[in-house]
């Protein structure tokens, strides 16, 4: 009995260790993006080059590219990269060439013996821009607004390199469509409240920029250039710093891309996002293990120690006191990233998201290399 009961309190410590995990988590970096005020700016306009590579994406390049070409900015020039694309997307371009004198196209043709991935062409557009602040997003996103440079751009002093912004996902019906947007808005909390605090690790391609100076003083995407992703987070991880990197997050800088719509399609492209996971510093990859290990631990234990009933009033009080927390902090974050109808799903999808991404990460690992290419 002396043993059993040892044997729980000491399982009952690490369940208080991983809520305490938690609760530094929740309130230290995932809580300053729903408090954060952006500062104040210059600002001054500075020009802008607008980088978006596309393959086979002419029906969104007719659906979007329009918001990117009629922001409302005084200089900016938009370069899409139209990477060996087979469908109608130089048709598309071309119409929109005639209307819009600040559009260019760079293009790279097929060559069956040169597969490439996106930061080819990621490099193509930078080697074109003229300006050296460079604004990313994909094919098929869109600008919450004709605010979106004006935000992005105006942090953009001698001290700041890199400008992180928010990409979500277009709401649609399904509880596919809420769990995509819920594992942005965390990702999002996650690498903004990061890097609110000084420890920058990531940005996402579709609402992202830096110098270009800063590009080619540190080699471009350098010893990476063979992964399939990371020309958003890599090159930030690899970049970014405590000193150099601001956050943009305001309503009218989001932007939206079009979600998946099977779990089959979703759970290729987050296998592509997550195949830069091993290449993070070691802080980082420190960082964001002890989180979702820590939560998979206050789940498992609470279950077990609660179905014996062993200390029961205080694991109920350690866990309202997490749930409270988790639920406050997304609340806030919801209405700052204007992602509503995903706080009454939080629980459930907060349970399963580390036993998803855990998969998917270990499949990367045990899968071999695939094509050096990103579609």
């Amino acid at each position: 009995m002396f043993q059993e009961n040892l044997f729980l309190s000491v399982l009952f410590l690490v369940f208080a260790l991983s809520a305490a995990i938690q609760l530094f988590y929740y309130l230290y970096f995932y809580l300053v993006p729903g408090i954060y005020k952006h500062p104040e700016t210059t600002g001054t306009k500075k020009p802008v080059s607008i980088i978006i590579c596309a393959r086979n994406e002419s029906e969104n390049l007719r659906d979007f590219l329009p918001a990117v070409l009629e922001q409302d900015y005084p200089d900016y020039e938009v370069i899409v990269v139209n990477d060996c694309s087979e469908d109608n997307s130089y048709d598309v371009l071309g119409t929109y060439l005639q209307k819009y004198p600040h559009l260019k196209i760079s293009s790279v043709n097929k060559d069956p013996k040169f597969a490439h991935n996106k930061k080819f062409a990621q490099f193509i557009g930078i080697k074109a821009a003229k300006n050296d602040i460079l604004l990313f997003t994909d094919a098929d996103c869109m600008p919450e607004s004709p605010q979106w440079i004006s935000g992005m751009a105006s942090h953009f002093d001698d001290n700041v390199d890199f400008v992180l912004g928010y990409g979500g996902y277009q709401k649609k019906s399904g509880l596919l469509n809420k769990y995509v947007r819920f594992d942005a808005m965390t990702i999002a909390i996650q690498y903004l409240g990061m890097a609110i605090r000084g420890v920058p690790y990531m940005g996402v391609g579709r609402n992202l920029a830096y110098r270009r100076n800063v590009f080619f003083d540190n080699k471009g995407f350098g010893s990476h250039t063979y992964i399939i992703s990371g020309d958003d987070d890599l090159f930030v991880n690899s970049n970014a710093g405590r000193f150099n990197t601001h956050v943009e997050f305001r309503k009218e800088t989001h932007t939206r891309s079009v979600p998946r719509l099977t779990f089959r399609d979703w759970i290729t492209q987050k296998k592509r996002h997550m195949t830069t996971a091993p290449f993070y510093r070691a802080r980082d990859k420190f960082l964001l293990m002890l989180e979702p290990v820590s939560r998979i631990l206050f789940y498992a234990l609470f279950a077990a120690l609660m179905s014996l009933l062993f200390m029961w009033p205080y694991l109920l009080i350690i866990f309202g006191l997490r749930l409270i927390s988790q639920l406050f902090v997304l609340t806030l974050a919801r209405k700052k990233l204007n992602e509503p109808g995903l706080t009454g799903f939080s629980l459930f999808f907060d349970i399963f998201s580390p036993i998803i991404n855990g998969t998917i990460l270990l499949s990367n690992t045990l899968r071999r290399p695939g094509k050096n290419q990103w579609k």
